[in-house]
């Protein structure tokens, strides 16, 4: 069983963290799947990380902005409607599936406060990562200088094509910079949106880590859906402790 784990947040040992692979099996309830066995992947990889599967916090991912503070009620049987996990109890797993869109863990060191991120076109287009710098800050008085954020394996430009459409309202956001043309062709680089988001929003450069690996052309270790369309989801986890 194979865990990719942060180099950037490697250096803090009270961290569980890492993103799985195509190894792992798929971990995700809302595609075509044996459920059972959507379990035992799970009881697997808790078993793998030492943490408890039934404490363990997943969502139920919706493309848009909307952060959630982990409340008592928030199990690995009743996720929440978000697309970003935030809190400060230990021993809370949180997880982000992605089957091409950006995984992201995040963690302040100073307040001791973790979140998971699941930014696609959507998220990055609507940042979510100022919406999620901003809970960080409105609900644990977080200084963005204290936060790191690793950024999982996620489509690349090179496979990520989109239509005019989408190049027209990148471009009446001011992120057409992030799109490239190729023989009358678009091609869409969410982590160039996402690393100037970050950087804008106060997150220092040498605490921003992103993954080389494009899902897309890399399907003998990754879910990409723009690649298979019926697949899986690998996940981004992390926990303190």
């Amino acid at each position: 069983m194979q865990i990719i784990q942060s180099n950037l947040l490697k250096q803090f040992s009270n961290l569980t963290q890492g993103f799985t692979t195509k190894d792992n099996g798929n971990i995700a309830f809302h595609v075509n799947y044996d459920k059972n066995n959507i379990i035992l992947n799970h009881k697997l990889l808790a078993k793998k990380l030492q943490y408890n599967v039934d404490s363990l916090v997943h969502m139920k991912q919706v493309h848009e902005t909307t952060i959630k503070l982990i409340a008592e009620n928030d199990k690995f049987t009743t996720p929440p409607t978000c697309d970003a996990l935030i809190t400060n109890k230990k021993n809370i797993p949180l997880m982000v599936m992605v089957a091409d869109c950006s995984p992201l863990l995040m963690y302040d060191s100073k307040q001791q406060v973790i979140a998971v991120v699941h930014a696609g076109r959507a998220g990055a287009f609507f940042n979510i990562i100022k919406a999620t710098i901003n809970s960080f800050k409105d609900n644990f008085n977080s200084l963005t200088e204290d936060i790191y954020v690793s950024i999982g394996p996620s489509i690349g430009e090179c496979c990520y094509e989109v239509g005019g459409e989408i190049y027209e309202q990148a471009k009446s956001l001011e992120l057409d910079f992030a799109i490239s043309v190729k023989k009358n062709s678009y091609f869409l680089n969410i982590s160039k949106i996402l690393d100037k988001q970050l950087l804008e929003n106060g997150i220092k450069k040498e605490n921003i880590e992103f993954s080389t690996q494009c899902t897309s052309c890399n399907i003998e270790e990754y879910f990409s859906y723009r690649a298979e369309k019926e697949t899986g989801r690998f996940a981004g986890l992390l926990m303190l402790s």
